[in-house]
């Protein structure tokens, strides 16, 4: 095979947006996008260097040299580089890989689909902790103050969390045009700050070479493991690049990690170096004691504001997740808000931000400093990753159609770096690391309690199913009065007859003069044109199937979709419509495929969701509900 056929593909992004769109994209890409990893050098130079155990030159430049060379092979290539054109419709994120790649291997690999449950259950540990470790560390910064400061940074850290977490509701639409200038702002005020050490002592520069690295894991045996998590959380939010890049598209995300975010980390990581080399006590918060007394005040209000939009981005990418989740069948249905008018991506489900607030404040309060919460952090973060190159790996092969040697070639590498520093985060469980593997395993139960609930339902509903056409059939044969109108039954099965059909049929004795049997599809793409939304076909003069097909990163609006049908014939009017939905009663059967406590589970999750009629925007005049009972 030739050079040329294992070239990376290109992504259906846009290749080449105008300048000025270019530059705007950038910016805000690095309020979103680098929120998190741009907040890391608050703690993570410190806790490397208080996991090595002493500040001689040599393990400075060695733990630099690890940092440094984790921002490039991690960032750069793996994801900068590599992963940004392995995009699902230009949508990324680890449900969208997963969707790819089931897409890819055409079936739905049991394997594949267990990687990305747990990839994206790991993301939500991530999402706990972040917010509850950048605000903290951030507002620690007022001790360099004054010692009687102490005793209120955890009331401070608090009260900003419960502020964040309240405004949520009201959407971000407003504040997020402000987030990428405070964020450049950030990363100039650290480039500044190393700059003006690395000029002190430019021998620091040394640290780009990686043989100082390499040195200092071959020479410090298991604490050169330790060091090497606490070295990863210099990268954490490296996944954002990956997520958010159906928001601001693969070139305006490459712009701002190479001419801002890059160099700006750089600079800070060497200037903490020379700092630490020069004052040891300095170890203690190196980031903040970087700038004179008098700017610390201002720098302390400027890092808080970052750590806020850093948190920001992770509780709205929460929001995303479970949407997507919802829509690939994987979680149940949750009431979705939408806070603005213009931004579809702008939702709110309050579920989430209220079992979010909680886990943070609980974290915040049971750890009470950054130091402690490090432990916790990066196990999630290293799992996601883990997870992205092994999904990544078979959308190389099954979907660039590159040849298996050429994708593992590719790939292996940077699975080997992740689970090595998998490896190194997984010696800190028990020191916090639990945490957010409690969490993913939480979400994974969830998870896999609704899949295998809703399997075993489906096919309890198949076993009492009777196909359509015999239901019509002898419909012909009876007499059946009608009732001036239409009536819409929604249904997963387009061959069988709804249960509420059957069920109108059974205690009302009558049908509408126009049926629509109607069933909605989640595809495995972001978005479906609207040329291909709508299928119809007509049955009979008074029956015909519709089916809705919605991407997995769409709102699935039925009265909106259905107003597609006018052109295809169908004289559509919601008004003089009925949407007859089934509503099951779910019952603990003395027999089951899925043990007693799985059941309760299901069931209690069952009878929380969200209405059909509140999911699909059905209008709640036009609904009308005909109750089932079914025994799990």
């Amino acid at each position: 095979m030739t050079i040329s056929a294992l070239s990376l593909p290109q992504p259906n992004a846009v290749a080449s947006p105008k300048r000025s769109g270019l530059l705007a994209l950038s910016l805000g890409s690095i309020g979103v996008v680098y929120g998190d990893i741009g907040t890391s050098p608050l703690y993570a130079f410190r806790e490397a260097m208080l996991a090595a155990g002493d500040t001689s030159r040599e393990t400075v430049l060695g733990v630099l040299s690890l940092i440094l060379w984790a921002l490039m092979v991690i960032v750069t290539v793996k994801y900068v580089v590599i992963l940004l054109r392995a995009d699902n419709q230009g949508e990324g994120g680890t449900l969208s890989l997963l969707a790819l790649a089931q897409r890819a291997m055409g079936r739905r690999s049991a394997l594949v689909l267990a990687m990305g449950l747990i990839g994206a259950a790991l993301f939500y540990g991530d999402a706990a902790i972040t917010p509850a470790i950048s605000v903290l560390s951030a507002v620690e910064g007022l001790k360099l103050l004054t010692s009687r400061l102490d005793a209120y940074v955890l009331p401070i850290t608090i009260a900003i969390i419960i502020a964040l977490f309240l405004v949520q509701s009201r959407g971000t639409a407003a504040v997020a045009s402000l987030f990428g200038p405070i964020t450049l702002i950030w990363f100039a005020v650290m480039a500044v700050g190393g700059v003006v050490h690395v000029a002190a002592d430019p021998a620091i520069l040394a640290a780009l070479n990686p043989a100082h690295a390499a040195g200092f894991l071959l020479s410090h045996g298991k604490i050169g493991l330790v060091v090497l998590g606490a070295v990863f959380l210099a990268v954490t939010g490296a996944e954002a690049l990956y997520a958010d890049l159906g928001h601001f598209g693969r070139r305006p995300i490459q712009l701002a990690w190479v001419c801002v975010a890059l160099p700006a980390l750089a600079l800070n990581y060497l200037g903490q170096g020379v700092l630490v080399l020069a004052s040891p006590e300095t170890l203690q918060n190196p980031f903040f004691l970087m700038y004179p007394a008098w700017a610390l005040l201002p720098v302390v209000a400027l890092a808080t504001m970052a750590t806020i939009i850093a948190s920001q981005a992770v509780i709205t990418g929460a929001y995303s997740l479970t949407r997507q989740a919802i829509q690939l069948r994987l979680l149940p249905r949750l009431k979705i808000r939408h806070t603005s008018e213009t931004q579809e991506g702008q939702i709110y489900l309050g579920s989430i931000n209220a079992l979010l607030l909680a886990g943070v404040l609980a974290l915040v309060v049971g750890f009470g400093s950054s130091s402690a919460l490090a432990s916790a952090y990066g196990i999630s973060v290293t799992g996601t990753m883990v997870v992205t190159a092994i999904l990544a790996l078979i959308v190389v092969h099954r979907h660039w159609g590159w040849p298996l040697w050429a994708a593992t070639a590719l790939m292996l590498p940077f699975l080997l770096i992740d689970l090595v520093f998998l490896g190194a985060n997984m010696l800190k469980v028990l020191e916090g690391g639990y945490v957010p593997l409690a969490i993913a395993a939480f979400v994974v139960l969830v998870m896999a309690t609704w899949l295998r609930g809703t399997a075993v339902l489906l096919q309890k509903e198949q076993d009492a199913e009777v196909p359509l056409d015999t239901i019509l059939r002898q419909l012909d044969k009876a007499s059946i009065a009608k009732v001036p109108g239409t009536a819409i039954y929604l249904t997963s099965s387009p061959e069988t007859a709804p249960v509420a059909l059957m069920h109108s049929l059974k205690h009302f004795k009558s049908l509408h003069d126009q049926n629509v049997i109607l069933t909605i599809v989640t595809a495995p793409v972001p978005r479906v044109d609207l040329q291909d939304r709508v299928q119809m076909e007509t049955i009979n003069p008074r029956f015909r199937r519709v089916t809705l097909t919605f991407g997995y990163m769409e709102d699935p609006n039925v009265p909106q979709g259905l107003a597609k049908c006018r052109e295809m014939g169908w004289k559509f009017d919601i008004m003089s419509t009925s949407f007859l939905l089934s509503r099951r009663t779910l019952k603990l059967a003395s027999k089951s495929p899925l043990p007693g406590w799985q059941r309760r589970i299901f069931i209690f999750m069952a009878r929380n969701a969200a209405g059909a009629s509140d999911y699909f925007h059905i209008p709640a005049g036009r609904v009308v509900e005909i109750g089932t009972q079914v025994n799990l």
